[in-house]
This record gives structure tokens, sequence and C-alpha cells, in this order.
């Protein structure tokens, strides 16, 4: 079985935390397309289909750890939110 690399384990790992394509390259500053390809290596590598046997096999082989803590990933500037629209505009949370 072929190592992964440093790109494809970061990738499993948001996807393990439950993160989409979109989310992760937001989160590592590519395109949804750039993660997809390197979820798609690792699976070629660990020899299954798809990112959830993936995640499966790099936890059992010992490539991502078993324990992850969940990292809070700010908002971009230009993302709404309830509570952001709320601070904006001066109102109290129900």
């Amino acid at each position: 079985m072929k190592p992964l690399t440093a790109r494809e384990l970061e990738c499993l790992h948001w996807a393990a935390m439950g993160k989409t394509s979109w989310e992760i390259g937001m989160i590592l500053g590519v395109t949804e397309r750039t993660v997809n390809f390197h979820i798609q290596n690792a699976s070629h590598k660990l020899q299954v289909r798809g990112r959830q046997a993936a995640i499966t096999i790099a936890y059992r082989t010992g490539q991502l750890p078993a324990r992850q803590q969940a990292v809070s990933v700010p908002l971009r500037p230009n993302q709404e939110t309830p509570e952001r629209r709320r601070q904006e505009s001066g109102r109290q949370a129900p």
C-alpha cells in the first residue's frame, strides 16, 4: 500500500470531521475539485471506493489519529449567519 501524502491525510481528516469538499477547500485554500482529487487519490492508494471507506481504512491503519478534536474554523467575512445579522443590526437574540 502506497503511503498517503500530507495533503491527502489533511483532506481525509477534515472529511472525517464531517466537512464537505467545498468546506475543506475553503479551509485549505484550494478548490472543491482539488479536494475531491486528493480524496480520490487516497481512496485508490487505500484500495477502497469512496470517502467513508478511505477514512475508515486510514483510521484502522493508524494513518489518521484515533482521537481527533473538533477545530473551530472561523467564518469568512462574507458569510451570513443569523447570529451575525443580529449583531450587525444591534438586535438581541430571542
